[in-house]
């Protein structure tokens, strides 16, 4: 076989394998003499191109706005918006919430004026008219496999994103699970010292009131032992919802351990936070509890809570453990006064 049919053999075979890739793409074609478009439109005809037609820059733009292009080929010189000032307008708009990335060819009469200027504003590439119908073709090929290579970019970015947004969302998720109690759905009592570190600092930097409350379900071990395990557990989960519902957002409720719960208040000096306890205390006693027994009775049972609270800031207590103990002590303090009462901290006066 001659060497020369077998290059035209390999033109044919890449221009093959080359143009379905291209096909179906949209060209606009911006020109205010239809008979230019015409020229153009027939030169590419072979190649599988969609067009669209735009006699000056404002159709331009409103064609764009309609319908998004893989590529324009634009006149520089059109009668009022020229086609360097719509490049300009396109570029600076190329953002995914504008008119995203377009490939722009500029065309025009004049052999170098504004050609630097239009590849300053982003125009891709520039072409002086007349020009040869194979080289605008090849320049087509080779713009409209950077637009497919720059959607294929964005696509990925944006899968990427998503990706991202979902892996942070799981994190979240199994963050949250190492925090709650799986039971009452309060936070668990690890979660539950690293914030009361975190906003014991601040209240001592801050001279800010904080406030801590134990609370203790009463007699809760005669409640398993007389009613069973599964309604204890309903008994710790209607305890723990109660207590959220009758403190705020930013107070923070942790099941510290069995039946005993334990709160945060922050911004919460003595007087607010015995009244929060006392709310605590009451809604915890009005609950209507109702144990089921397997012949099917029902029976009312009754539950009450006791609750230690300390605040600071305080001169005796210094030192976030020293807190803890007081509010501990306070609650057993409570528990000692016969229970479902609340007990308070009082520094000493001095002297």
């Amino acid at each position: 076989m001659a060497d020369g049919s077998i290059k035209k053999m390999g033109e044919v075979t890449r221009r093959t394998l080359a143009t379905p890739a291209l096909a179906d793409r949209t060209i606009l074609l911006v020109d205010d003499d239809p008979a230019n478009i015409q020229h153009v439109r027939e030169g590419l005809a072979s190649q599988g191109y969609r067009f669209r037609e735009a006699h000056d820059g404002t159709e331009a733009l409103r064609s764009l706005r309609e319908v998004r292009p893989d590529l324009i080929i634009m006149d520089v010189e059109m009668p009022r918006l020229g086609g360097v000032e719509v490049c300009r307008i396109i570029k600076a708009n190329g953002g995914e919430g504008g008119f995203g990335f377009i490939p722009v060819i500029l065309v025009t009469a004049r052999q170098a004026a504004g050609k630097v200027e239009g590849l300053e504003l982003g125009a891709d590439d520039y072409l002086v008219k007349p020009f040869d119908m194979l080289e605008l073709s090849a320049r087509v090929k080779s713009m409209l496999r950077l637009k497919a290579l720059q959607d294929a970019v964005v696509e990925k970015n944006r899968e990427l994103d998503k990706a991202n947004k979902e892996l942070a969302q799981k994190r979240e998720e199994l963050l949250a699970l190492t925090r709650v109690d799986a039971l009452t759905g309060l936070y668990n009592r690890r979660y539950f010292e690293e914030r009361l570190t975190e906003e014991f600092v601040r209240s001592t930097r801050y001279r800010s009131p904080l406030s801590l409350v134990m609370m203790d379900i009463d007699h809760f071990k005669k409640l398993n032992d007389t009613y069973g395990h599964p309604f204890g557990d309903e008994v710790l989960r209607q305890v723990a919802r109660t207590i959220k519902g009758k403190l705020r957002e930013v107070d923070f409720v942790a099941r510290y351990g069995g039946e005993e719960m334990i709160a945060l208040l922050p911004e919460t000096g003595p007087k607010e936070a015995l009244g929060a306890c006392e709310r605590v205390r009451e809604a915890i006693a009005s609950l209507q509890l109702e144990h089921r027994a397997p012949d099917g009775s029902r029976q009312q049972v009754r539950c009450t809570a006791s609750l230690g609270v300390a605040s600071v800031p305080a001169k005796s207590l210094p030192v976030m453990e020293e807190l803890l103990r007081v509010a501990d002590t306070c609650l057993y303090a409570a528990k000692a006064a016969g229970r479902n009462c609340v007990r308070q901290y009082q520094e000493e006066s001095p002297g």
